[in-house]
């Protein structure tokens, strides 16, 4: 029968019975609780009532007794100071009756019986608070006789009446609240009594429902666990009904069902791995072989690189230098052309001034031709003159003969002077040639220059690209080593997955297989009908 509840609703059921009973169980003490505080209620009010009006009673036969005393010490004709002492006590007295007579009034009445009682005693206690305040004028009037024959015993008479009878109706309501909550506690305690003993009960029926539909098969449960983890796949696991724990038992066949098939599937698949990790290790081996002859190739050619690299940057290193002297020599060349241009600069200056000295030097032979006229004029006016010009004839013959000797001097100076303006014009000539000549130098070696660093700059590239190269084979060579390194390593991994696979085997074959395969084709058409109790909106509410 526990199978086919659903365990959801046992638990529903059983919760809301306990509900029930908690609420009887709520209701039965809100019960006695509201029993209580009626009681309780009306016992303070009671209680109140009575120990006010009690008071006031006792406060008025203070007053009466303290007026007594003073009227008898009146009439004895006593010291009138006790006597106004006693007075004012008996005022006091009085002044405390009334206060606690309005105490009394104040407290709500119960009953209408109460209410009615309460009527008298206020029409009673009026009467003889009057008479005891009439007596307190007597006695302050000194009326003896008056205070004597006034019947104050009458009004007490009738005040200690009601008085009785309302402290008789108090108590008698105080029993009955007290008879009340004692009743109560009774019904308390057998109401107690009896929902403790049902509690008890489902109590124990929960239990054994608990013990039966849940504790007996996760028992079974946890014993198909242990045996599934010692690799015994082949015990039969008995069907459980159509509730929650079923469809758990249903789960767990179709999980041993699903182990025992992977079970058998990995021995299938560990002797093919076994096989390919043979074959993976065969071709490791002929891997690393080729690996290591290739990273030995790889060497030389790094090597030879390495000298490749070593004479290009040489001839770099050449390049740069050759390019330096060309730009030095384009240098010096430049500095030759500027002295050069210099240099026909100044035989141009040269030339300028041969042509001027040539030109003082005519104008010096212009002097000295007409100094020798004027040599021969004056030597003509010395014949004329005889005897008396014959010293004017000789100096006139000296001046004639410097005059002719500097202008054979001139003569010679401007034929030298002719001469070296001639030189000159040839030397300035072979200058501006040889500045020319220069300029062209120039321009040639900063031709050369040029090709030079062209050169220089193309042995830089060969030299970067060869490092390069030289670098790609050294990375090329780095990669073939971490290569040879990996094929080696998984070499070794082959070796360990084997091992791996050899000790899986073993593993697997711990697990017995003998019926687990056969069981889950029989329970399948269970474990869809467990599927389909886990799917339902049943179970997902539950």
């Amino acid at each position: 029968m526990f199978r086919r509840i659903r365990i959801s609703t046992c638990v529903f059921l059983l919760l809301m019975v306990f509900f029930v009973m908690q609420l009887v169980s709520s209701s039965f003490s809100f019960n006695g609780f509201r029993i209580d505080y009626q009681n309780f209620t009306q016992v303070n009010v009671g209680s109140q009532q009575r120990d006010a009006l009690t008071m006031s009673w006792v406060a008025l036969l203070q007053t009466r007794n303290t007026l007594n005393r003073a009227a008898t010490r009146a009439a004895r004709n006593v010291a009138q100071e006790q006597v106004s002492v006693l007075m004012t006590s008996a005022r006091t007295y009085l002044a405390q009756a009334d206060a606690h007579f309005k105490q009394y009034l104040a407290v709500p009445r119960i009953t209408d019986k109460g209410v009615e009682l309460t009527g008298n005693v206020q029409v009673s206690y009026e009467k003889l608070q009057a008479a005891l305040a009439e007596l307190i004028v007597f006695l302050d009037s000194g009326q003896l006789q008056p205070f004597l024959d006034q019947p104050t015993q009458s009004f007490q008479d009738n005040f200690e009446a009601d008085f009785s009878a309302y402290v008789e109706y108090i108590n008698g309501h105080l029993q009955v609240a007290a008879d009340s909550s004692r009743e109560s506690y009774s019904d308390s305690k057998w109401s107690f009594g009896i929902v403790v003993t049902l509690s008890l009960l489902i109590t124990l029926l929960g239990l054994m429902w608990l013990k039966k539909a849940l504790l007996q098969p996760l028992e079974t449960m946890r014993e198909h666990f242990e045996l599934i983890a010692g690799g015994n796949l082949a015990e039969r696991i008995a069907d459980f009904g159509r509730n929650e724990i079923g469809v758990m038992f249903s789960a767990l066949q179709k999980m041993q069902a699903s182990l025992a098939g992977m079970v058998h599937s990995v021995r299938q698949g560990t002797d093919a791995m076994l096989h390919g990790v043979q074959e993976i290790a065969a071709g490791n081996d002929d891997l690393s072989s080729r690996t290591e002859e290739q990273a030995s190739a790889l060497e030389e050619t790094a090597a030879s690189m390495e000298q490749l690299t070593s004479i290009v940057k040489q001839n770099a290193d050449n390049a740069h230098q050759a390019a330096k002297l060309a730009r030095q020599t384009s240098v010096t060349a430049q500095k030759g052309g500027e002295i050069t241009g210099d240099v026909v600069t100044t035989m141009q200056h040269i030339a300028l001034s041969s042509q001027k000295i040539s030109d003082i030097t005519s104008v010096i032979d212009g002097i000295a031709f007409q100094t020798n006229i004027l040599a021969l004029n004056a030597a003509v006016e010395a014949a004329r003159a005889g005897e008396q010009g014959r010293g004017f004839a000789v100096v006139a013959g000296e001046v004639r003969s410097l005059a002719q000797r500097s202008a054979q001097a001139a003569k010679e100076i401007k034929g030298l002077i002719d001469e070296s303006v001639s030189r000159v014009r040839q030397g300035s000539d072979l200058v501006e040639s040889a500045g020319s000549t220069m300029s062209d130098i120039v321009r040639s070696v900063a031709q050369v220059t040029d090709i030079m660093g062209e050169i220089a700059s193309a042995s830089d590239e060969q030299s970067r690209g060869i490092e390069q190269v030289a670098q790609a084979v050294t990375e090329m060579d780095g990669v073939t080593q971490q290569n040879a390194a990996l094929v080696e390593q998984a070499s070794s991994a082959v070796r360990s997955l084997a091992e791996q696979a050899g000790m899986l085997a073993n593993t697997v074959s711990v697990f017995n297989l003998a019926s687990a395969r056969d069981e889950y084709l029989i329970n399948d058409s269970n474990d869809k009908s467990a599927i389909a109790v886990r799917d339902s909106p049943d179970w997902k509410t539950a």
